[in-house]
C-alpha cells in the first residue's frame, strides 16, 4: 500500500516506513549469513575465504545496479510528491530501459573478466578454484538482482515498503532451505551455496515484478505511451548515473581493500569474510533508515514542505546516533561469540583476527550512521554529486590509509581495520560542513522545479 510521507507525525511516518525496509534487509543479511555460516562451519576456512571474496565482488557489481535504482527512486519520490502521474510513468519507463541495459552489460563484462579478477584481488591458489566455481554460478543472478531492486525502489518511492519485505522474506527462507539441501544434503560445495542464492534471487525478482505490474498499471507498456521522452531519459540518466557512481565507488574501494586483505593469506581472508558479515548485519538497520529518510525528504521536497524537511532532519540524526552507539556497544562486547558462529573453535587465529576487526571498526558505527543520512539527504534534494564527493572522501582515505598503515610492521593488518572509521569521520566532516555553510541553498527550489 502506498504511503504519503508528506503528512502525519514526522517520527511516526519515518519509522513506519523504515521498519519494513529494515526487516527486509535483516532477512537479506540472514541469507547472506546463511551462506557464510554453512560454508564456514562445514567446508573449512578456504571455502569461507572463497565465498567471502566472491561476496565482496558481487556487492560491488550489484551496488552499481542498486545505485542506479536508488537514483531513479529519488526521481520517482519527487514526482509522487508532486502528484505528477505522467511524469512518474515516463520516469519509470526510462529507468527500466537504462538499468536493464546496464545489468546486461555488467553480466557480460563479469563473465569475460573472471580470470583477470583473480589477479586484481590477489586470490591465493588454494582459494581460487572454489571461488571461480562459486562466481560462475552466482553471476547468473545479476538479472534477478536488477528486477528485485528496480521494482522494490519503485514501490518504496510511492510509500510502499511492506511488499518488498514480503518478497525478500520468501526469498530468504527459500535460500536458507536450499543452502542446507545443496551444501549438506547434495554435497555440492561452494557452488551449491551459489546455486541456492541464484534460485532464491529469481524467486524474489520475478515475484515482485509480477506483483508491481499488476498493482500499478502505469508501469505497463501502453499504446501511445511507451515512447520515452528524451528529456525524461536525460533526467533519469543524470540522477541514476551519479548515485550509481557513488555506490560503485564506495564498493570499489571495499574491493580494493579486499585485494589487500587477500595478500595476508587465507586466515586473514576468512576472518575478514566472517567479520564483514557481522559488520553488515550490525549497521544495516541504520543504512535502511537512511534510505527511508531519503524517501521522506524527497517526497516532501517535491511537495515543497521545507519545515517538515527540517523537522525530519532532527529526528533522523537523533535516531541514527542513538541506534549506532547501542549497536557499537553490543558488537564490542559480543565480538568473540559472534565470530564463533562462523568459524570453528579450533581456528583460533581466524577468530582472534575477526575479533580485532570488530572491536576496532565496530566501535565507531556512529560515523557510518551519519554518513548514510548525508547520502540520503543529498540524493533526495537532487544533489547526488555531493554523495559522490562524500564517498570519494570516505573510500579514498580508507584505501590510502589501509595500504600505508598496513605496510608499517608494528601495525600490520590492523591498519586496514583502523582505516575504515577514519574514512567515515572524514566524510562526515565534509558533508556536515557543506550543509551548514550552504544551508539556505540546500532547500532551494529553482524556477524550473517550481513550475514542474
Amino acid at each position: 500500500m502506498s504511503r504519503d510521507l508528506t503528512k502525519g507525525p514526522v517520527m511516526g511516518s519515518m519509522l513506519r516506513f523504515a521498519v519494513p525496509m529494515i526487516l527486509g534487509d535483516l532477512l537479506q543479511q540472514c541469507y547472506n549469513v546463511a551462506d557464510t555460516l554453512i560454508v564456514g562451519r562445514y567446508l573449512g576456512k578456504e571455502a569461507l575465504a572463497a565465498v567471502g571474496s566472491s561476496f565482496t565482488l558481487m556487492t560491488f557489481l550489484t551496488s552499481i545496479l542498486l545505485g542506479a535504482c536508488m537514483g531513479s527512486g529519488a526521481v520517482f519520490s519527487i514526482r509522487f510528491g508532486q502528484r505528477d502521474e505522467d511524469g512518474l510513468r515516463e520516469a519509470a519507463h526510462a529507468s527500466f530501459v537504462l538499468i536493464a541495459a546496464l545489468a546486461l552489460a555488467l553480466n557480460v563484462a563479469a563473465f569475460a573478466c573472471l580470470d583477470p579478477i583473480r589477479i586484481f584481488l590477489r586470490v591465493p591458489d588454494e582459494v581460487w578454484g572454489m571461488m571461480r566455481a562459486y562466481l560462475a554460478v552466482v553471476l547468473c543472478g545479476i538479472a534477478a538482482t536488477f528486477l528485485y531492486n528496480y521494482f522494490a525502489c519503485f514501490l518504496r518511492a510511492v510509500g510502499d515498503s511492506v511488499i518488498p519485505l514480503i518478497f525478500l522474506a520468501l526469498s530468504a527462507v527459500l535460500n536458507i532451505a536450499l543452502d542446507l539441501w545443496f551444501v549438506l544434503g547434495l554435497e555440492r560445495g561452494a557452488a551449491g551455496a551459489a546455486e541456492a542464492t541464484v534460485i532464491a534471487q529469481y524467486a524474489s525478482g520475478l515475484g515482485i515484478a509480477a506483483y508491481t505490474l499488476w498493482r500499478h498499471p502505469l508501469l505497463r507498456p501502453a499504446k501511445g505511451r511507451s515512447r520515452v521522452a528524451p528529456a525524461r531519459m536525460r533526467e533519469i540518466a543524470g540522477a541514476s548515473f551519479l548515485t550509481c557512481v557513488q555506490q560503485s565507488v564506495m564498493n570499489l574501494g571495499i574491493l580494493l581493500v579486499q585485494g589487500l586483505v587477500n595478500s595476508f593469506g587465507p586466515t586473514v581472508m576468512a576472518a575478514f569474510a566472517a567479520a564483514v558479515k557481522i559488520d553488515a548485519f550490525a549497521y544495516m538497520p541504520v543504512q535502511d533508515f537512511g534510505n527511508a529518510f531519503s524517501t521522506f525528504i524527497a517526497q516532501n521536497y517535491g511537495a515543497r514542505k521545507e519545515e517538515r524537511i527540517r523537522a525530519g532532519l532532527k529526528v533522523a540524526v537523533t535516531t541514527a546516533v542513538v541506534f549506532s552507539v547501542a549497536v557499537s556497544v553490543l558488537v564490542f562486547v559480543l565480538a568473540r561469540p559472534l565470530m564463533g558462529l562462523f568459524v570453528d573453535a579450533g581456528e583460533t587465529q581466524t577468530i582472534q583476527e575477526g575479533v580485532r576487526y570488530l572491536r576496532i571498526e565496530g566501535a565507531f558505527y556512529c560515523g557510518i550512521g551519519c554518513l548514510f543520512l548525508l547520502y540520503g539527504l543529498y540524493r533526495a534534494l537532487g544533489r547526488p554529486g555531493m554523495s559522490v564527493v562524500l564517498t570519494a572522501v570516505s573510500l579514498g582515505s580508507r584505501v590510502i590509509l589501509a595500504h600505508v598503515l598496513s605496510a608499517v610492521p608494528a601495525i600490520g593488518v590492523a591498519g586496514i581495520w583502523w582505516s575504515v572509521p577514519i574514512g567515515w569521520f572524514l566524510a562526515d566532516c565534509v558533508g556536515l560542513a557543506h550543509y551548514l555553510l550552504r544551508q539556505r541553498r540546500s532547500l532551494h527550489w529553482d524556477e524550473a522545479d517550481r513550475h514542474a
